[in-house]
């Protein structure tokens, strides 16, 4: 039978089955392209070029039931995550119960989704955080934007893999393993949401849920070639547990193969939450319809230089000047501009904030172990960053918040002259597991991770809009994401600058071999 004798309805059911034979193979890199004419090519690439949205209207259209959907992602998970290790908890009949009693009536109903192992609750399952102090930790109730993923439609059938409490830009953990990148599963998929990366990078799903207090949405969706927006503080509702983390350098939101599937969840997640010290109104018009309109002509400035002064590699580097010049293409002006910030105050803030965040943490789990949490209990720089913020008194830690809210005021000073900010995400494309755990030496990782990371951390102290786009691929087929970030509030900006920078240079086709 050939692949146009299929229904779509079959394709779909059916779409997993292509990358068995490839999903064999010993090693990833060597496995050659699938010949477009066999039908089991076919039935991999009618799944794989629909983004959630896409999904959806075929479900709206009953060309495929929400149930027939799931089993099809079913058949990837099964396949694929043995290999990826991206999902850590997986409760399929949970998403078949959701569409059979409650399927939502939004954007995306009938569309599998995946939530992160971190921050987010689903009534019944676990949210362990990457770490073996709460890898029983059982949610009573839902988040608010898990209700709301649920609004929208999403079923959700799992979660993705995180670090340790989120602390580092690779996703290894003690308790999980390591989560090994699609494009070469000796490499880091980034961190703290890599898992989810992994799940886009793969098409397994279209789009997953990820939080970034430090860059952990833009970092993955560079290291694993996908889109990552990191909203505005205060855009999607963190609680009802907690309205912020990290003092709300931590924000929510998704990895995304398609910008439209990242605006349009946006719009479904938005909204003012009770009890919440951050206001957020649903955006007029929606951010989705901001994507059918270019922005006019930007005032970009260009900051590749990193802040630590680490060396640039030099595809890092090829690929924000390559960016800047499709920007200029596109009628941009671009500058090149050193940012207003001064790195040790900026490092020393953001580091206070965290290692009292963590003492707080695991201060927390001690109460649930009914017991003191020990240095047996969580990896070697988790308990560095603990025992640090006992060093840190109230009135440092105070300062530390004053001296993030005077970095937001500088920078809203220089963004009166730029629209947006372009940098690289990273200073080296993704780097080999283990590099970056925090299984190893503290001194050793911090090492590690200045030299890795660029800037991604100043907009979560800012609390700035700040995206990863995946614009560029090293000779040897690795993934390095360019970052651009908005003023405070303009989410609806660096969504139509997405959306033009998807058509003019797209990267939906770029996908590893599975």
């Amino acid at each position: 039978m050939s692949a146009g004798q299929w229904s779509r309805r079959d394709v779909l059911k059916s779409g997993a089955t292509a990358s068995l034979g490839a999903f064999m193979s010993d090693h990833l890199s060597s496995i050659p392209t699938l010949n477009p004419s066999t039908s089991l090519s076919g039935l991999a690439g009618e799944y794989e070029k629909y983004d959630g949205l896409g999904l959806a209207e075929l479900i709206a259209k009953k060309e495929i039931s929400p149930l027939e959907l799931l089993s099809a992602v079913r058949q990837r998970v099964e396949l694929l995550n043995p290999r990826l290790n991206a999902l850590c908890h997986l409760f399929f009949d949970k998403a078949e119960a959701q569409i059979n009693q409650d399927p939502g009536t939004g954007p995306f109903r009938g569309v599998p989704f995946a939530l992160k192992d971190l921050g987010m609750y689903l009534t019944g399952t676990i949210t362990s955080a990457g770490s073996r102090v709460w890898k029983n930790n059982v949610a009573s109730y839902d988040s608010t934007l898990v209700s709301r993923y649920k609004q929208a439609g999403l079923a959700i059938f799992g979660k993705t893999n995180s670090p340790e409490l989120g602390l580092t830009v690779t996703t290894e953990s003690v308790l999980f393993g390591q989560t090994r990148n699609p494009w070469n599963l000796e490499r880091t998929t980034g961190g703290s949401s890599g898992g989810s990366a992994a799940l886009v990078a793969s098409r397994v799903i279209p789009m997953a849920h990820g939080s970034d207090g430090g860059g952990s949405i833009r970092i993955p969706a560079s290291c694993c070639g996908v889109f990552g927006l990191k909203p505005t503080r205060g855009r999607v509702p963190l609680g009802p547990s907690s309205f912020e983390n990290w003092n709300g350098c931590s924000h929510h939101h998704a990895l995304t193969i398609s910008v439209r599937d990242s605006a349009a969840l946006l719009d479904a997640t938005v909204g003012q939450e009770l009890g919440s010290p951050f206001l957020s109104a649903k955006p007029v018009p929606p951010f989705l319809d901001e994507l059918a309109h270019d922005p006019d002509s930007l005032r970009i400035a260009l900051a590749a230089t990193s802040p630590s002064g680490v060396p640039l590699d030099p595809e890092c580097r090829k690929a924000v000047f390559n960016a800047a010049k499709l920007c200029e293409s596109l009628g941009h002006k671009v500058e090149e501009a050193a940012l207003p910030i001064h790195n040790d105050i900026l490092r020393g803030a953001f580091f206070a904030v965290l290692q009292v965040s963590v003492a707080r943490t695991l201060d927390d789990a001690a109460a649930m172990l009914s017991r003191a949490v020990t240095q047996q209990d969580v990896e070697p720089v988790t308990w560095a960053l603990m025992q640090g913020a006992t060093a840190i008194s109230s009135v440092a830690y105070s300062r530390a918040i004053a001296t993030m809210h005077q970095i937001g005021l500088s920078m809203a000073k220089f963004q009166q002259n730029y629209d947006v900010i372009l940098s690289p995400t990273l200073s080296k494309p993704p780097v080999s597991l283990g590099v970056l755990s925090l299984s190893q030496d503290p001194e050793v990782y911090g090492k590690a991770i200045t030299e890795f990371m660029h800037s991604t951390s100043l907009y979560n102290v800012t609390g700035q809009p700040s995206m990863s786009v995946p614009l560029h691929w090293t000779p040897d087929g690795l993934p390095v994401g360019v970052m651009f970030s908005g003023r405070f509030g303009e989410d609806s900006l660096l969504l139509r600058l997405a959306a033009q920078l998807e058509k003019a240079q797209p990267w939906v086709n770029r996908k590893p071999q599975l």
